[in-house]
């Protein structure tokens, strides 16, 4: 760009541009309370760009426009603009001027690093926070915390953002589940005192406990348990607690209610989860994500919730190796080829959303995965209202940027064309009025293109200069109209070259050097005898127009479809419910009809509506011939730990009552289809056994594909997870764990006997009306002594069992169910009369010292001794054969083929007090149902057909069509990997498989 002022020569204008102006937004806006060091300027720092195509905001562009700023702020932005006199002016003919870009998620910018993080597994465990002062109890818990007390002008950092376009950044400290205030500042390389916008903008929360060495959380659901209780703790404080305590951090978390709330989140589920907090806290959220919303667009868009998305898009697996293809999923495969169509989808749908550099591995790529996501979709309107005005408005700072409106902070940047095309450059990025140079414009101005005269001494040409404004040419006619190309080049402030041979038979060349006006260029050079000569060049006339380039067709990117869930055997569309007539089926009912042949069953609504022979087919009715086959209700798996995210312990505690399963769920994870391969329909998802008193359970239905909301089951009365045994007193831990209360079985009772007194205190105090603080952990067990919320507990040895079923009638409540229970056979009379189920293996034994004494003849000793018992699985595995699990109790105890069967269908139910509604072949009942080709209870029976709700979620003729196009859609997408840039050479790192868990799985997720 060339600066010119009225008061100045064109040569010394040159000057001014290219060497003085850029001091001078330093001198004028230097900080108002800092002594001012002679020599000094205080003129007003005000220039123009004119003839500009320029963004005023991401959907008004003006072309030929000007641009007025004055000390850092927007004077004016239009066509008609008034330029005062003696203001430095840039021609910016054939550029385009943006309004610099905003990342709400600078993490990090300016501030120091947080310590490292200690070795869990070899330390001791640590229960409370280790941090001086009056802060809160847990070390994850730092609001408090204030990134402008901590910031500082980081210039490098400042410099890469710039290159990229953008102006402003938020930032904050990425540690810990509460982590503080953010603060927006300016991408300058000022002062601090300049450098901010905003000190407090924001305050972010996150699932991970960061560099916190506090054990708890441990797992998803203590993270949330924690911001729940802390959403409570902060309203009791601020009603009545601080006359009790002092604590800094529920003060602060007070104090930053008011700001935007910035949640990261580490999938797309968790953005549902952040909602339901939201939801019940009346809090709405700005929610970061990590770029696959996409999958689960429909229920994101429910939210209500703006978006901060990376444009961090995976770049290649190694797939040339066809063994290594194996270890990457589908879902991998899949989201390569889908999610830089991510932003263009959320656009579509009408998702608020802004774009960041955060997740990028190298930051200079984003504008290129910018480019990327427009050619998928992404409209480019869409993309700078991301970037611009969205940001801005998220965090209440549209006042001052976002746009080019006037009284707004000058910050812009200036590009040599539309920001959305590879070959564009920035030439130079504006903060608050300061001038950072990204890239030497050695554009030509197009008032140079065109036809000149040229005087070289007393020789005659005719000068042609055509091309692009950043790769001009030259070319010289001679008299006798012949023409020589000539080398070219210009430099900012006007400065030319020309070297040309004027005749092709005596070799040599003229070489001229000189300035370049818009109407006449003049200098000195050489001929080709080294002689000194005077050269002009007199303008003629004008360049024509340029051939406009030609528009390329779009083409979009074919992509494979979304399916739900986003893995293997998804589904296009979600299956719905059905109206489904059975016919001639051999129809367990577990009802007092018992095993009934030839039978029909129709379902419709969800319902079973009519069982009989030869039932009248309905209209729309789909008919299943059932002959030779066997119709169930499906099973029940009283004990799974399928579909929970990221642990299933929050061991770190005796007593983790306040988490819960249900907040944790993974509604995409595979082990659901196949259940329900394996005719399962129901599965009730435990906590762990790593403390005395466990998680809140969740009931699910296997809806596949549905939201972990939708896959809930409804209107089911609450249990509980308890434990005894080796676990919970930490008896296999190591000998760092010797700290935690309980060591021994004497010290479990003492833990139920103590929180229940604690809990029924509480419910004394709750019911006196006066002020108290709502306490999560209590409330949960409070509801067991009002009969509102049931117990299931991993057992194994008499002794403990008969412990607990004496402290819960001290108490005046019943233990609902033993599960594991494996010396239950020893104590089936105690658990009859207390009104105790069973939950148990079939056949599990000698895995540890506390099951030595286990047998296989257990389930039916305790049946015949009246207590309802169950099979369950505890593992991924054996859920899928669970009808075999069974059918060893007929084995082994010689046990009526009904009853088994009810051990993991109606007896399930019965225990998880939901047999009303499904367990049984019943009309009314739910049309939770399987269709086996044998007899379930025999090893070469398998499902054919499975209901839920009536409606069909798996079929096995439908599965052998899902497998061919699961390879069919991996063979084409390995294909595309192969033929992408890197040929299928690793970039990425497949996601390491789910970990199928069990009761004593405990894996730190905070």
């Amino acid at each position: 760009m060339k600066f010119s002022t009225r008061l100045l020569s064109p040569l010394a204008n040159c000057f001014f541009a290219y060497c003085l102006l850029p001091l001078l937004p330093f001198a004028a806006s230097a900080q108002q309370t800092f002594p001012v060091a002679a020599p000094s300027d205080e003129r007003a720092n005000l220039f123009a760009f004119t003839n500009a195509t320029i963004f005023v905001d991401y959907k008004t562009r003006l072309e030929g426009a000007t641009l007025l700023i004055r000390d850092g702020r927007v004077e004016a932005c239009g066509l008609n603009v008034t330029i005062p006199a003696g203001v430095a002016t840039s021609d910016c003919t054939g550029k385009t001027i943006y309004p610099a870009f905003i990342d709400l998620y600078a993490t990090g910018y300016g501030l120091p690093a947080p310590p490292a993080a200690g070795s869990a597994p070899l330390r001791r465990p640590q229960e409370l926070t280790s941090k001086k002062g009056a802060f809160a109890w847990n070390e994850a818990l730092r609001p408090e915390f204030n990134t402008a007390d901590a910031f500082a002008v980081d210039a490098k950092a400042a410099e890469e953002m710039r290159k990229l376009g953008f102006g402003a950044v938020l930032t904050h400290r990425a540690d810990g589940i509460a982590r503080g205030t953010g603060a927006l500042v300016a991408l300058t390389d000022q002062r601090e005192h300049e450098a901010m916008l905003l000190t407090t903008a924001s305050h972010h929360l996150s699932f991970r406990k960061g560099t916190s060495t506090q054990d708890y959380p441990a797992s998803l659901m203590g993270c949330i348990a924690l911001i729940r209780q802390t959403y409570l703790d902060s309203r009791w404080y601020q009603a009545e607690g601080y006359n009790q305590e002092q604590n800094l951090s529920l003060a602060a978390w007070n104090q930053v209610q008011g700001l935007p709330q910035i949640f990261e989140t580490s999938d797309k589920l968790d953005i549902l989860r952040i909602a339901r907090i939201g939801q019940e806290f009346g809090v709405k959220y700005l929610v970061k994500t990590v770029g696959d919303e996409y999958q689960r667009l429909d229920a994101v868009q429910a939210t209500g919730q703006g978006l901060i998305v990376p444009l961090a898009f995976p770049e290649s697996y190694d797939v040339r190796d066809p063994y290594e293809a194996m270890n990457t999923s589908l879902h991998d495969l899949k989201h390569w080829e889908m999610a830089p169509g991510n932003p263009g989808r959320l656009a579509a749908a009408g998702i608020p959303f802004a774009l960041t550099t955060n997740g990028l591995k190298e930051k200079g790529k984003f504008l290129e995965n910018l480019r990327k996501a427009v050619e998928y979709g992404l409209t480019e309107e869409a993309a700078l209202k991301a970037l611009t005005w969205q940001p801005a408005t998220f965090i209440r700072a549209e006042a001052q940027l976002g746009s080019l409106e006037k009284g707004k902070r000058a910050n812009f940047f200036v590009a040599s064309g539309s920001i959305f095309k590879a070959d564009t450059k920035i030439y130079q990025n504006w903060v608050a009025g300061k001038v950072f140079d990204v890239t030497a414009d050695k554009s030509l101005p197009p008032s140079l293109f065109g036809t000149f005269s040229l005087t070289v001494g007393t020789d005659v040409f005719t000068l042609k200069v055509s091309g692009k404004p950043d790769a001009p040419e030259a070319q010289i006619i001679k008299a006798d109209s012949a023409k020589v190309k000539a080398a070219f080049s210009y430099s900012p402030g006007g400065l030319v070259s020309l070297s040309f041979q004027p005749d092709t038979v005596v070799k040599g060349y003229i070489a001229l050097s000189g300035t370049a006006g818009a109407r006449e260029w003049s200098g000195r050079g050489t001929r080709p005898d080294g002689s000194w000569t005077d050269w002009r060049a007199t303008f003629l006339q004008a360049a024509g127009p340029a051939t406009p380039p030609k528009i390329a067709t779009v083409v979009r990117p074919e992509l494979g479809p979304v399916i739900y869930p986003f893995t293997a055997f998804g589904w296009q569309e979600r299956p719905k419910a059905q109206t489904v007539l059975i016919r001639n089926a051999t129809v367990w009912t577990n009802e007092k009809d018992g095993i009934v042949q030839n039978t029909d069953v129709l379902i419709s609504n969800g319902k079973i509506q009519k069982i009989g022979r030869q039932l009248p087919v309905q209209d729309n009715a789909v008919v299943v011939d059932g002959t030779g086959k066997h119709l169930t209700a499906g099973i029940i798996d009283e004990h799974s730990h399928i579909a929970v995210a990221r642990s299933v312990n929050e061991g770190t505690q005796e007593s983790s009552a306040e988490v819960r399963i249900g907040d944790a769920l993974d509604c995409e994870d595979i082990d659901i289809y196949r259940q329900l391969a394996g005719g399962v329909t129901s599965s009730h998802l435990l906590h762990g056994s790593a403390n005395p008193i466990g998680g809140q359970t969740q009931l699910i239905k296997l809806r596949w594909g549905y939201t972990p909301e939708e896959m809930k089951f409804q209107n089911w009365p609450g249990f509980i997870k308890f434990a005894l045994g080796e676990n919970v007193k930490q008896s296999n831990w190591g000998e760092n764990f010797r700290i935690r209360y309980p060591q021994t079985r004497m010290g479990v009772e003492q833990v139920y006997v103590d929180y229940f007194t604690r809990a029924r205190e509480y419910g004394k105090l709750k019911k006196s009306g006066k002020p108290y603080r709502h306490d999560l952990d209590l409330e949960a067990l409070l509801e067991i002594l009002d009969a509102k919320r049931f117990i299931t507990c991993h057992s194994y040895v008499q002794s403990e069992i008969t412990m607990l079923i004496r402290v819960a009638e001290q108490f005046g409540f019943r233990v609902n169910t033993f599960t594991h229970i494996l010396e239950g056979y020893k104590v089936a009379d105690k658990m009859a009369k207390h009104g105790a189920g069973g939950s148990t293996f079939s056949d599990w034994w000698a895995y540890k010292y506390e099951v030595y004494e286990a047998i296989p003849y257990n389930a039916k000793m305790m049946a015949d001794r009246g207590v309802v018992v169950a099979i369950n699985s505890d593992d991924a595995e054996m859920a899928r054969r669970l009808n075999q699990e069974a059918a060893k109790s007929v084995l082994n105890g010689g046990m009526k083929e009904e009853d088994a069967w009810k051990m993991v269908t109606l007896n399930p139910a019965r225990l998880l007090r939901v047999d009303d509604r499904v367990g049984s072949v019943k009309v009314g009942k739910d049309a939770d149902l399987v269709l086996w080709n044998d007899n379930p209870l025999s090893v070469y029976a398998h499902a054919d057909k499975t209901w839920v709700d009536g409606i069909q979620f798996f079929d096995r003729q439908q599965d052998a069509q899902l497998q061919t196009g699961v390879r069919q859609e991996r063979a084409r997408l390995i294909q595309k990997l192969q033929n992408t840039k890197k040929g299928g050479e690793a970039s990425e790192k497949p996601t390491p498989p789910k970990q199928h868990y069990h009761c004593d799985d405990a894996l730190d997720e905070g």
